[in-house]
């Protein structure tokens, strides 16, 4: 016993030193299928770190689809605390989630969350033949038969994609959001293509999620949830120029096992900050319709946790948690 005690512990502090000694590649965790925002974001993350040379190794991405992030969310948590080489792709939609009890009990003090280095702005898409050619179309169609649209989201039910359509139908003076018809699936990319599969009337995502179906020209983009017009696509119109006062944009970003030392979080947060500040990334968030929004570390957690309490909040205030 004791031999293969002291064994074990050799063979550990030898894996120990062979990972420090060879620089094993840095893991993002995107919990979503290939091609939505949190894919997205590993890849174009991870990309750059490489390339600018913060870490030793290619960034691998792990696809970990389930529970609309509840599968990766508990496996960090209860599996790899203490992994100080794991990054996990995380938004709105993370903390959105974490607010309203969506993932078993878990809570958002579980993780520690590193940065954020642009935001995604919501938008609300139909296919290309759709007949709705405004948001004000399909607002009109809803309040005369609320079962007649429903909309696709990367996100679960009460998630941030689901809330989108929710907040404009309420700036619409819709308020029986229960009626509204939401179908979640694993990603944005899925829910476009039940959109333009014709098996649901709507999609709401975010910019990055649409960019290359809206250069195909499979789909149409009814509205974009900011302040102004995204550059780069302005020929798509805000809600609120269309009469709907609503503003919904997806931070992008990331988090951390709750259990590595402040040296590796504060590690990561100047990563992602020099991520954020380079020409790569800010050519990345041109393309995909990203708009700058940079905050990172110990800043970035504060924030988060203020975000979570207006969450759950706003949740209330329409329906989604008692």
């Amino acid at each position: 016993m004791k031999f293969t005690l002291l064994k074990a512990l050799g063979t550990s502090a030898a894996i120990s030193l062979m990972a420090t000694s060879s620089g094993w590649a840095a893991e993002c965790i995107a919990p979503a299928n290939p091609g939505g925002g949190w894919d997205f974001t590993c890849r174009q993350v991870g990309k750059i770190l490489y390339d600018l040379k913060l870490v030793d190794a290619p960034v691998q991405v792990t696809n970990m689809a389930g529970a609309g992030g509840g599968l990766a969310y508990s496996t960090v948590v209860n599996d790899r605390s203490e992994d100080a080489n794991l990054i996990v792709a995380a938004s709105s939609a993370t903390t959105t989630r974490l607010a309203q009890n969506a993932f078993g009990g878990a809570t958002a003090d579980q993780v520690r969350f590193v940065g954020a280095i642009g935001a995604d702005p919501g938008v609300i898409v139909v296919a290309k033949d759709s007949p709705f050619q405004t948001l004000g179309d399909m607002v009109e169609a809803i309040k005369a038969d609320p079962g007649s649209v429903a909309f696709a989201g990367g996100s679960a039910v009460g998630g941030f994609d689901h809330m989108k359509p929710l907040q404009v139908l309420k700036a619409a003076g819709f308020n029986d959001i229960t009626k509204i018809k939401y179908i979640s699936v694993d990603g944005g990319a899925d829910a476009i293509t039940q959109t333009v599969g014709g098996f649901t009337q709507a999609m709401t995502g975010d910019m990055s999620e649409i960019v290359g179906f809206i250069k195909s020209g499979e789909v149409r983009a009814l509205a974009v949830l900011t302040e102004e017009r995204v550059p780069g696509f302005d020929d798509i119109p805000t809600a609120r120029e269309q009469g709907f006062d609503v503003v919904a944009v997806n931070w992008r970003g990331l988090y951390v096992p709750k259990g590595i030392s402040d040296e590796a979080f504060n590690g990561w947060a100047d990563k992602l900050k020099a991520v954020a500040e380079s020409d790569e990334w800010k050519a990345s968030m041109e393309a995909n319709g990203l708009a700058p929004f940079t905050l990172v570390g110990a800043e970035f957690q504060t924030w988060i946790d203020d975000v979570v309490a207006e969450t759950v909040t706003l949740s209330k205030e329409i329906g989604v948690i008692q």
